[in-house]
């Protein structure tokens, strides 16, 4: 089979042994494929990529100096069913999988691995058990976002949001994107959010945002304090602690952009007894001044992927046009186009997902 295969700091086109299905497993063909934001930066920071994820417990694994297959946002077709399976999917079925496969009792991650290819790869063997039919007809494309808009949806989830709540997300990147449809899922409104791309501004408010704001312009926070704050809000200290007036909407802050300061800034800017839910996934070093965040009471949690239940329901979602990923979608390559879209993905006013067809 062809596959885009990271190799010693590049990515290229080669040919790879067939997977052969073990007990449980199914061959797939890979019909579409999310290019991740974690696919390039562990592109271009692999030995940092590698060591944060030894010293969290190696949760990838990942050997810099073997071959890699990326790919973990995937739609696939199936070709046919290997040994020990029951046979629930007939040859030619769409599916999706969460990016991992089972090997009796070995679970196997899928996108940063060694030895399973991942979906920039023609041909995947994954667990039949695992697998979900695409409803609907939906369209492979659509279908192959089920992964990063569970991301967004398990984010949602753990805020454990009320309709009292006012959220704020900072950063319309795919995942800031990917809460915003989510947070219209749970009808909590205005949705407000914050990017400083023209580009990515208006595809939040395509994807269900109230109101964007340019922190180049507009504070985010200020912007966010206008809408929850009732005519007659005192902020002083004593009257908050008593009770006395009308009361601000508590405010809920989604940190989806994932680089250096960006924490801290909310900390500065997050009004008292805030609750930020950090989505964004920062592989540097930071630094915060915990004093904010104490004399405000803020309430600072961190999330990852999602649950098998949340990732079912997104791909119901979208299916179920609850979620248009279709603003999303801005390119598709075949395999000889990956370096180039890992490239082009670095520029936010031009891409936010670019799909892979491996038979393209």
């Amino acid at each position: 089979m062809k596959a885009a295969v990271f190799r010693q700091g590049k990515i290229v086109v080669d040919s790879l042994p067939d997977p052969t299905p073990v007990e449980g497993q199914v061959l797939v063909r890979t019909v579409s494929c999310g290019i991740c934001g974690s696919d390039l930066h562990a592109a271009k920071h692999t030995h940092q990529f590698v060591e944060l994820a030894r010293r969290a417990g190696n949760r990838w694994g990942m050997d810099p100096a073997r071959d890699v297959v990326f790919g973990h946002e995937f739609c696939c077709e199936v070709v046919e069913a290997g040994p020990g399976t029951q046979g629930r999917f007939a040859a030619g079925t769409l599916v999706c999988s969460m990016p991992l496969t089972l090997a009796g009792n070995t679970v196997q991650g899928i996108g940063y691995s060694n030895d399973i290819a991942g979906g920039f790869a023609q041909y995947m063997p994954l667990a039949e058990r695992m697998l979900l039919p695409v409803p609907n007809g939906l369209p492979a494309a659509h279908a192959a976002l089920t992964e990063p808009m569970a991301v967004g949806w398990h984010a949602v989830q753990a805020a454990r949001l009320t309709p009292a709540d006012l959220p704020l997300v900072i950063g319309c990147g795919p995942v800031g994107l990917a809460v915003i449809a989510a947070l219209k899922i749970k009808g909590v409104h205005p949705i407000v959010s914050a990017d400083f791309s023209p580009a990515r501004r208006a595809l939040a408010l395509r994807m269900g945002a109230d109101e964007v704001v340019d922190p180049a312009v507009t504070s985010p926070y200020a912007r966010w304090s206008e809408l929850a704050t009732p005519v007659g809000f005192d902020p002083s200290r004593y009257a908050q602690m008593f009770g006395i007036g009308p009361k601000r909407r508590p405010a809920v802050i989604f940190e989806c952009v994932g680089v250096p300061g960006v924490i801290q800034s909310v900390l500065e800017g997050a009004p008292p007894d805030a609750r930020v839910v950090v989505v964004g996934v920062c592989m540097e070093t930071d630094r915060i001044e915990p004093f904010f965040g104490i004399v405000k009471q803020v309430n600072l949690q961190f999330v990852l992927a999602y649950t098998a239940e949340e990732f079912a329901e997104s791909l119901r979602h979208i299916a179920e046009g609850l979620i248009d990923v279709s603003p999303m979608i801005t390119g598709s390559v075949g395999l000889d186009g990956v370096q180039g879209a890992f490239d082009e993905l670095a520029v936010p006013e031009r891409h936010a997902k670019i799909l892979v067809d491996p038979f393209a």
